[in-house]
């Protein structure tokens, strides 16, 4: 079996520390750090999300996939530096003020790394200054906006009003999601982006940097 095969199948099954040993054994036979990140790292982390998707596999097994993906990726980044391997975009990610609610939030977070976007990830009641001082200062692409109850999902609107007054709406867009947040309310708020799980929102991104 090829090196980049078993990183593969060993970060599916969340197998940490074997994913790390593994990812050094593949650049220390000459694989390139792109290829061990890809065909390796990547390659395992969609195959988790698009059974997530078709509810094959649930929370659980998706966080060792990722905790195992992290381990692979603490080896790889130097690597990826050296070689100038570059990051396909960056999000910054919250659940939106008045809202503490993560799980969610922190799924989006590892579908995206898992599709090669660096995340910047602001954690849970953030207001909408936040949001916009974030995309600033690491000139994020993305701004993505989780939220759980029916109560703060209208601060995303505020986070809309914000990247608009800081005059960032031609470069920065805005992707909003959780359990009561639909597509026309995205339409509504005038938010650019809408997905409705974890491995949407990571493809709905990923579509959106290209």
């Amino acid at each position: 079996m090829s090196l980049l095969l078993e990183i593969s199948g060993k970060l599916q099954i969340g197998k940490a520390e074997e994913v790390k040993n593994l990812v050094q054994e593949a650049l220390d036979t000459g694989f390139k750090p792109k290829e061990v990140l890809e065909d390796g790292l990547l390659s395992g982390m969609n195959i988790i999300g698009e059974k997530f998707k078709n509810n094959e596999v649930y929370v659980p097994e998706v966080l060792i996939a990722a905790r195992a993906m992290n381990f692979g990726m603490e080896t790889l980044k130097p690597y990826l530096v050296e070689a100038d391997v570059k990051e396909k975009g960056t999000a910054v990610l919250g659940t939106v003020k008045g809202d503490l609610h993560d799980i969610g939030k922190n799924m989006v977070r590892m579908m995206m790394e898992g599709k090669g976007i660096k995340v910047i990830d602001l954690g849970v009641d953030v207001p909408a200054e936040k949001f916009v001082a974030a995309a600033n200062e690491n000139k994020a692409d993305l701004i993505c906006c989780s939220a759980l109850l029916t109560t703060t999902m209208m601060e995303m609107k505020n986070v809309v009003a914000a990247v608009e007054k800081e005059g960032l709406r031609a470069r920065v867009k805005i992707m909003v999601g959780g359990a009561p947040v639909t597509q026309s309310f995205c339409d509504r708020i005038g938010a650019d982006l809408y997905a409705g799980d974890a491995t949407s929102a990571a493809e709905v991104a990923l579509a959106a940097l290209k």
